[in-house]
């Protein structure tokens, strides 16, 4: 049965009080209420304040490879000039400093208000009196050219740039309590509200990239002003107005017909987890309906090992269909079904981040924790494959397998780069870094969640009264054992449910001591009810078993190959852990192979890697040959090393596998 909220909940914080959403099962956790104390996501919390919101600041302040912030300054009268770079580069400004917002709210480091202050000076300046606010077209009218207005091209991304603004004014306010960039979200908002009022089908396409359904209903939920849901509802029902539509925008048919991930996987994240969104302020059960429909399609269908997704960057959707006129180029997009390509996965960055929105989402409209599930997956893998170690560099895509060579172009470096001409991933991956405390616990009327394991600090207030401080100390993901202590308890009986990932069997809890008699189900939450006093302590231990993983047989590039994950990380074989006569191709992995980990401070950081024997053949140069004969085993011992996947491509040019054929 969903637990239903008060129209408002307050929570222990000094940040302004939001409307909580009515058809929720489970709440998120304010920023500021979670904070990481040591290990896994302290240390990258602490590389996000330290060098990645730094090191991205010279790039949205200056003016070498684009333009972020001078956009703003061009479109304002502040400087000359002509506009340079994506339409986007606006999100993009608005992502880092939704970063920046994030980490304020747990450090208040009166150095990065400041930072917000003058970008949000630069920002506002830029804005129409009437609330429209895209520097292209506001460049363009600047320079003279008075065609140019809102809307004209699809390919403008101003909704896209709406949302961000809306997300990020709404984490600035609660972060500071000011309202400098939430005035400018309003109005941004009040002149979609007017442009929108009568809905045309060439308006309806204005939806690329729909991260302004998340954006507006954040708006909502921050100023309470019912027209904003409205506005999203109406979006929504928009898509239904376009004519001659595409997968590649999801509005080849009406969302509420959809049962399949197709098309741009960054869009069409986006539009899930909006329609997710809607759902939790609506109850709208005709949203929820196509939106399990797709996840299933794509955790069964189209979701690599890693967790990352959209597998092409050029196809064609829907595939085979005998109406020519159906079929619509897709570009960075998912698949048909089990079409996932090892060393020309497109897997954008984005595409990751906008899985674990959804997932996020999801969750809390189901309480399931199958969607943690996914979303633990996608973060610890394909999302911090996106970042190098010391967080200054970036993949657009993230590659299966890194070969030498590669006999056909590929559009995007398969090495991480400090710019990228498509700056959209960058300041998105360090904004998720920055605010993954907020996915770690969740709240209901009568309990605490626990869906994400590292070690931090809870401080919330109950509803109904009372407050829970508690402390979680665990190495997670390198070890599953997980202590909690309570601080603070409410005087009356609430739950604490701690969620068993499905990998996790044998799982066992201890509370004080003694064993609870539970017996966790994997994939599931396990509750404890008590009335919880000072010095509790919870004691959980996550066995991680070291698994061979398998595809679908239709998964034709991976047949009779393995991957292997422990725990929440997959791991891969990197070419500096192999001799130097060994190569990454001709590595094979017996069925009893035995992995055993060991965590090594000094290597990647500090990770835990996976050690065994494995075979490897000798010969596996080819020439110009397409089909030889099979010779003879030439195949001999050797000692491999294993590392998690997040962590390659950080030692210089290698060669990369996440799947190894098995040795026959």
């Amino acid at each position: 049965m969903r637990a239903l909220f008060l129209a408002t909940i307050l929570l222990v914080t000094s940040t302004p009080a939001v409307v909580a959403q009515p058809h929720v099962v489970v709440q998120a956790v304010p920023l500021a209420n979670v904070t990481w104390t040591t290990g896994f996501w302290a240390d990258r919390f602490e590389t996000c304040r330290t060098a990645m919101i730094p090191t991205m600041a010279k790039i949205m302040t200056g003016t070498e490879h684009s333009l972020f912030l001078e956009r703003f300054k061009i479109a304002s009268g502040v400087s000359e000039g002509t506009n340079r770079g994506p339409p986007w580069n606006d999100g993009d400004c608005y992502k880092w400093l939704e970063a920046v917002a994030a980490v304020y709210t747990v450090t208040r480091d009166p150095a990065l208000d400041l930072l917000m202050d003058e970008t949000i000076a630069t920002i506002s300046r830029a804005q129409r009196a009437d609330g429209y606010i895209h520097t292209p077209v506001l460049i363009k009218n600047r320079n003279g050219d008075t065609t140019a207005k809102p809307f004209q091209d699809r390919l403008n991304f101003e909704m896209y740039n709406f949302g961000h603004l809306f997300t990020t004014a709404c984490v600035h306010h609660r972060a500071t309590g000011k309202k400098s960039l939430l005035s400018v979200a309003i109005k941004a908002a009040d002149f979609l509200d007017a442009a929108f009022r009568n809905p045309t089908p060439e308006l309806a396409r204005n939806a690329v990239c729909p991260s302004h359904y998340m954006g507006i209903l954040e708006l909502y939920r921050t100023t309470g002003e019912k027209r904003y849901l409205h506005l999203a509802e109406k979006w929504l029902e928009m898509r239904n107005l376009v004519v001659e539509g595409g997968d590649d925008n999801q509005d080849r048919i009406p969302f509420r017909q959809q049962t399949e991930a197709v098309g741009h996987a960054v869009r069409a994240n986006y539009l899930y987890a909006g329609a997710a969104d809607l759902y939790a302020e609506t109850g709208d059960k005709t949203l929820l309906e196509p939106l399990e429909k797709i996840w299933s399609n794509l955790v069964t269908k189209k979701l690599y090992v890693t967790g990352a997704c959209g597998a092409l960057f050029d196809g064609a959707s829907p595939e085979g269909a005998k109406e020519q006129k159906q079929i619509t180029r897709t570009h960075q997009a998912y698949g048909r079904d089990y079409q996932l390509p090892n060393s020309t996965a497109h897997n954008e960055t984005c595409a990751s981040i906008g899985n674990v929105l959804w997932n996020a989402r999801m969750l809390k409209i189901t309480g399931d924790a199958k969607y943690v599930d996914v979303m633990e997956l996608a973060l610890y893998n394909a999302v911090l494959a996106g970042i190098s170690l010391d967080g200054t560099r970036f993949f657009y895509t993230n590659t299966l397998r890194q070969l030498d060579d590669m006999p056909i172009p590929l559009r995007w470096s398969r090495q991480r780069e400090p710019w990228i001409s498509c700056f959209c991933c960058p300041p998105n991956v360090v904004r998720t870094i920055a605010e993954v405390n907020g996915m770690a616990y969740g709240q209901s009327t009568d309990a605490i969640w626990v869906h994400l394991y590292g070690s931090n600090t809870l401080d919330v207030e109950v509803p109904n009264g009372g407050r829970f401080q508690m402390t979680q100390e665990t190495d997670y993901p390198w070890d599953g054992r997980v202590k909690f202590t309570v601080k603070t308890g409410p005087n009356r009986v609430i739950g604490f449910k701690l969620r068993i990932p499905a990998w996790a069997t044998g799982a066992t809890i201890h509370v004080n001591g003694k064993a609870t008699g539970v017996a966790p189900n994997p994939g599931k939450y396990v509750e404890l009810r008590r009335k919880w006093n000072t010095g509790d302590v919870v004691e959980l231990n996550l066995p991680m078993r070291v698994r061979l993983l398998q595809s679908n047989p239709l998964v034709e590039e991976t047949r009779n190959h393995v991957a292997v994950q422990r725990g929440p990380i997959v791991y891969c074989l990197e070419s500096p852990d192999l001799a130097k006569d060994t190569h990454v191709p001709g590595v094979r992995i017996p069925q009893s192979i035995s992995l055993k980990p060991r965590y090594d401070a000094k290597l990647l950081g500090g990770v835990t890697v996976l050690e065994g024997d494995a075979e490897v053949n000798r010969d596996v140069t080819w020439g110009a040959e397409l089909y030889r004969e099979l010779g003879a085993n030439t195949s001999r011992p050797t000692p491999i090393k294993l590392i998690p996947y997040l962590a390659w491509g950080n030692r210089g040019k290698s060669e990369m596998t996440v799947w190894m054929p098995l040795k026959p």
